[in-house]
């Protein structure tokens, strides 16, 4: 015997796939969290800082920095984008000059890497915790049948250039969200030593 469907919200609840959510889902909803999160947390960082203390730790020197990336938003719906991976190091040296370089599994799940050179930009509106940076360099790892998939591809090599904004969460700790082009933003950890 069939029971009567129940109505839930708008939804039958016999109708379960509607109610299920997806991996790529939560994901999206906790990049996104984190990103309006560091654009709130932006004013408040200012407002509590202090200039002696805050100046001498957030401008404490470094010479390294592991990034971490678990997600990629695509602007795009394709479907057969898989999830992006991305673990990098970036050198520091002469001030806010770097060289750097990842490994990631590209949006078609193929291993990637990208060489790079680039600045950074401490205390970005005069907000102690808040940087930018500017990265070109050349990547490997859109081969067949994707190589058409970025601009200026040659046998799975191209060139990049990129940007990101950050919030730094601690003095060594951040987190930062990359513009990948026109196909997507990354969202990384960023780890300072």
């Amino acid at each position: 015997m069939k029971l009567p469907s129940a109505r839930i919200i708008g939804y039958n609840v016999e109708d379960t796939e509607r109610l299920k959510m997806s991996f790529p889902t939560v994901q999206r909803i906790t990049a996104l969290a984190l990103a309006g999160a560091t654009a709130l947390c932006a004013p408040l960082a200012r407002a509590q800082d202090t200039p002696a203390t805050m100046d001498a730790a957030f401008s404490a020197p470094y010479k390294w920095e592991l990034m971490i990336s678990p997600y990629t938003l695509h602007y795009s719906k394709e479907t057969d984008y898989n999830d992006v991976y991305l673990i990098g190091g970036e050198y520091y040296y002469d001030g806010n000059w770097m060289v750097g370089g990842a490994y990631f599994s590209n949006s078609f799940g193929q291993d990637s890497g990208t060489g790079y050179i680039g600045y950074r930009w401490d205390n970005l509106l005069g907000f102690h915790r808040v940087y930018a940076k500017a990265m070109a360099g050349i990547m490997y790892g859109y081969v067949e049948p994707y190589e058409d998939k970025v601009p200026f591809n040659q046998d799975g090599w191209s060139p990049i250039i990129s940007a990101a904004v950050g919030f730094l969460v601690t003095p060594k700790d951040a987190v930062q969200v990359t513009l990948l082009g026109g196909s997507g933003l990354m969202f990384s950890y960023n780890r300072r030593f």
